[in-house]
């Protein structure tokens, strides 16, 4: 920062020293001329400090963060509707959060539930995220683990953390994994209702990945992950055994193994499934043209790999203009499943609403049918649940702007655009 710049004459909240105590207007002007700095006149070790600097900051500034939404959502409950269920309140609490953060809604219910936390028993953790000497991952990790106890008993976890000199050195999981043994040894009870509510919970997911590949995640009891780990690695020991050349590796062979074993294919290869891909029409006139085909949720992929001679894999061809879904093929569809697969794929099987990740799981009408909204392609958003919901809730305003966005309104009066 030049000592020509002044910071702006509304700033308050300046002790003596300089640093800004109160006013965020002045914390970003002091951003965006550090933004602005020349750096070629520091040291490696100049440049170290810094970065040290910047992440205690970033630490504090996340603190800061939680205070406001700690702030906001008791004014939330305060102004709110007296006969307004307090589980639509706070559904309304996390969604305007999640827009303010530009974060998942996942992300958004953590920090909610975080600012309750720290000041409700995590009192010295909180200073020490005040201070800059633990980030917001850490602190997380630690609520995380003692969401489910009363003040009393996070209090208790909070004390035999904070005897532990070396804290704040520890990475996350082993700040988790301590935390999580505290909780056993302080609140046995709850701790294993925890964990028999945890294998209630016990799923597969399906995530992209880079490189036309995905992730499939089985969240099951510990016990049956090792021995289904162990199953897997047998195999791979029976393969190094066999007398065939071998031809893949150790992670390959996993792979296909559970690939193979998980559908009762012959081989990983031999898919048989119907596949849907977006296609554009520019494809489909240029056989040159460059524009991928994409499984909508997952990505692009070549379209040569999702053929192959095994199986019998099918593609629903969906068309699209500049990424907009204009036609499908409607075979196998009523026109319902077909409008519905087309809003789907438009959104890339993503919830539309801003910031969020969240897999399709409703088809939302942008006007409401009862205002007279139409249920057709030009009316549909593909929505997760949370947000479908939430959008009912008093305050709550949804509509297509002219330029064709989707813009969503919040109690609060703030507006946010759509991906749409």
């Amino acid at each position: 920062m030049t000592a020509t710049q002044e910071p702006p004459a509304h700033a308050t909240g300046v002790p003596g020293d300089g640093f800004p105590s109160g006013d965020l207007t002045l914390l970003r002007f002091h951003v965006d001329h550090a933004l602005a700095a020349d750096t070629s006149t520091l040291s490696e070790a100049e440049l170290i400090d810094q970065i040290q600097e910047i992440e205690s900051l970033q630490a504090s500034l996340a603190a800061l963060q939680s205070t406001r939404i700690r702030a906001f959502a008791r004014t939330q409950v305060e102004n709110g509707p007296t006969d307004l269920d307090p589980d639509k309140l706070h559904r309304s609490v996390v969604a305007q959060i999640q827009l303010a953060c530009r974060v998942s809604t996942t992300e958004a219910r953590t920090r909610v539930a975080n600012a309750h936390d720290l000041r409700a028993g995590l009192d010295d953790v909180r200073r020490l995220h005040e201070t800059g000497q633990l980030s917001a991952a850490k602190v997380t990790a630690v609520a995380v683990e003692c969401r489910d106890l009363d003040t009393t008993q996070r209090a208790r976890v909070d004390a035999r953390l904070a005897t532990n000199r070396d804290l704040t050195r520890y990475g996350i999981g082993r700040l988790r994994a301590m935390t999580r043994r505290l909780v056993a040894e302080i609140a046995p009870d709850r701790f294993r209702a925890r964990v028999h509510a945890a294998r209630a919970e016990r799923r597969v997911t399906l995530r992209p990945a880079p490189d036309a590949m995905s992730y499939l995640t089985a969240y099951v009891p510990v016990e049956q992950g090792a021995a289904c780990l162990a199953a897997l690695q047998e195999a791979f020991v029976e393969v190094q055994v066999d007398p065939q050349p071998l031809t893949r590796n150790r992670g390959q062979v996993l792979a296909d193994t559970l690939v193979e074993r998980v559908t009762g294919q012959a081989t990983a290869t031999a898919v048989n499934l119907e596949v849907q891909v977006t296609v554009p029409v520019q494809a489909l006139l240029d056989p040159q043209s460059p524009l991928p085909a994409e499984i909508p949720g997952l990505g692009p992929v070549p379209a040569d790999l999702l053929t192959t001679p095994e199986g019998t894999k099918s593609l629903r061809r969906l068309l699209t203009d500049h990424g907009i879904v204009i036609g499908g093929d409607s075979r196998q569809r009523t026109f319902t499943g077909l409008l519905a697969t087309l809003v789907k794929a438009r959104a890339q099987n993503r919830c539309t609403e801003p910031y969020c990740d969240a897999p399709v799981r409703h088809i939302d009408h942008i006007r409401r049918d009862a205002d007279g909204g139409r249920t057709e392609l030009e009316n549909g958003r593909g929505v997760c649940e949370f947000h479908n919901h939430v959008r009912e809730q008093p305050g709550w305003h949804i509509a297509r702007a002219p330029d064709g966005t989707v813009v969503t309104r919040t109690p609060t009066g703030h507006t946010y655009r759509g991906p749409d």
